[in-house]
């Protein structure tokens, strides 16, 4: 009745994780549709959302904590309690780049891009993509499909690149386009970040099946 019990409680706290997660992606989307929209209501929220995460990943931490403390687990579920720990306070710093992407967005509002965004909404929507692979994988402890994430790492590195090259032509064609083409590099810099945090939420997945840590950004 006890191991019962006790199963019951991580399942809740895997079930907390996944809505975390899933707050996070929603952030992430929200963010970028608020820069290319430049919709300073929308950025407004991302920003006040983060609260709400950052509220979220406190709890999970307490329910960790609780479960150590009274449980003692061992092996196993010592490590499935270390990972869940561990992935939020993963979510919660993505959560933190899409609050600085919302920031920007605002600081861009009200005056006419660059050039349409194609790649930034690519590395976002890639990111995002990456994210629900990573925190599904972990759900099922499916270590091939976390490690498709570590390969994916490597397009969002490689838009980050073209973005990168790009904005700096524009800087050095036309200084007046600094100020904004600094921010949109700051903006892809986020997302690139993003899908790295991403990508150590993936790592917790071969932790849990195996014991090591892995870096797949080797």
């Amino acid at each position: 009745m006890v191991r019962q019990v006790f199963q019951e409680q991580i399942r809740e706290l895997l079930e907390d994780l996944l809505e975390m997660g899933q707050m996070v992606a929603d952030s992430i989307n929200s963010a970028i549709q608020a820069l290319a929209k430049q919709d300073e209501e929308m950025a407004q929220w991302v920003i006040d959302y983060d609260d709400e995460i950052n509220s979220f990943q406190y709890d999970i931490d307490e329910k960790c904590l609780v479960l150590i403390a009274t449980q003692q687990p061992m092996a196993g579920d010592l490590r499935a309690i270390l990972s869940v720990s561990n992935i939020a306070a993963e979510l919660e710093r993505i959560g933190d780049y899409s609050e600085g992407i919302a920031r920007l967005a605002l600081k861009l509002a009200g005056r006419p891009l660059l050039k349409p965004l194609i790649d930034i909404p690519r590395m976002a929507e890639e990111g995002r993509r990456m994210l629900m692979t990573a925190l599904e994988a972990f759900a099922r402890q499916d270590v091939e499909a976390a490690r498709q994430v570590g390969i994916a790492d490597d397009t969002v590195d490689a838009l980050y690149d073209q973005v990168y090259r790009e904005l700096l032509v524009y800087m050095m064609e036309d200084p007046r386009t600094i100020t904004q083409a600094t921010y949109l590099l700051w903006v892809a810099h986020n997302l690139e970040r993003i899908a790295d945090r991403t990508t150590n939420i993936a790592e917790r997945v071969i932790f849990l099946d195996s014991g090591r840590i892995v870096d797949l950004n080797r």
